[in-house]
């Protein structure tokens, strides 16, 4: 007679849901936080020392520094003071940036568009690496490029819009001199910073959720209008953070801006007109026989610059923000 062997089933235990790290869940949250800590307190040392290296120079020019139109070392002899300020130029950089938003993003916006729905794949990929090295170039190489190559055409150009669109102040000309122009340097930025602009925007595009693509072909909408419905509004957010990426960029270019456009301690509102300058190139070019009084002015101005540069970046990262919200 064989015994029969009852097996008792054991409920097995239930399992403990713990949110404790592992070892390497800390070591990586501790190099990513050192690095952020890392970046943010280099990133204040910078401001710092320009501050620090120009305070005397902006409490003794007062607002005037950021108002005035001169830059003059004092002179002894003459019993001439010194009048330090950046305003010309500071105007300067607003103009030229603007100018390569204007004809730079467009052409991003649309260059990553085709890249991402309507180029085909032979042509994609070595498209996407031209993209990328692009981006990779040094600015002195598209300084000469656009000192020996461009500006003799983009003058042809400048004369044209002149003579078809005059009558609008920006485009009008006291003196006919079209070369080393606002025009020119906002074209050099824009040729720069499309690249940034084009890789960033590719990157959001890619991103769109398949299911909202395939759901509006399958309400027979066409590509364009599969565009405009679902791609732009999902990744507006990330093409206007490029965008103020580029602004960024231009903002702060000095090589290129310095070989392409003529520093002119005066503010015009004709953009094709040979006068101009921005603070970045103006300190480039003032830098090597500055005294100790202008050098102090020089660090003033790039603190100035600084904080654009920060303005630009807080303003980009709220209007994402604002913009992933709605």
């Amino acid at each position: 007679m064989s015994t029969a062997v009852v097996e008792q089933k054991q409920t097995p235990e239930p399992r403990t849901i713990t949110t404790e790290l592992r070892f390497t869940d800390k070591l990586f949250r501790g190099i990513v936080t050192g690095g952020g800590l890392i970046s943010l307190a280099i990133l204040g040392l910078i401001g710092f020392f320009l501050i620090y290296n120009g305070f005397e120079a902006i409490r003794n020019a007062g607002l005037a520094f950021l108002t005035g139109f001169e830059w003059v070392d004092a002179v002894p002899e003459n019993e001439q003071a010194a009048a330090y300020g950046i305003g010309a130029m500071l105007y300067g950089t607003i103009v030229t940036g603007i100018l390569a938003m204007i004809m730079g993003v467009p052409i991003a916006v649309g260059t990553a568009l085709f890249l991402s729905y309507y180029a085909p794949e032979w042509l994609k990929k070595p498209m996407v690496v031209v993209v990328d090295v692009m981006a990779a170039i040094p600015s002195i190489v598209y300084g000469l490029w656009g000192f020996f190559v461009l500006m003799p055409h983009a003058e042809y150009w400048a004369k044209l819009i002149h003579k078809y669109f005059s009558f609008i102040p920006f485009f009008d000309m006291p003196a006919p001199v079209y070369t080393r122009s606002p025009f020119i340097a906002g074209l050099v930025l824009a040729i720069m910073i499309t690249p940034i602009v084009t890789a960033i925007s590719r990157e959001v595009f890619a991103q769109t959720p398949l299911e909202r693509i395939q759901a509006a072909y399958a309400l027979g909408a066409t590509k364009w209008s599969m565009i405009k419905a679902v791609v732009f509004p999902y990744g507006r957010g990330g093409v206007v953070g490029g965008a103020m990426l580029g602004l960024g960029r231009a903002l702060g270019e000095t090589v290129a801006v310095y070989t392409v456009l003529n520093l002119v301690y005066d503010i015009r509102i004709e953009v094709l007109l040979s006068a101009g300058g921005n603070v970045a190139s103006m300190i480039v070019n003032k830098f090597g026989e500055a005294d100790f009084v202008e050098l102090q002015a020089l660090m003033a101005a790039g603190f100035v610059l600084f904080l654009v540069t920060l303005i630009v970046n807080f303003s980009a990262n709220y209007i994402i923000n604002k913009t992933a919200r709605e």
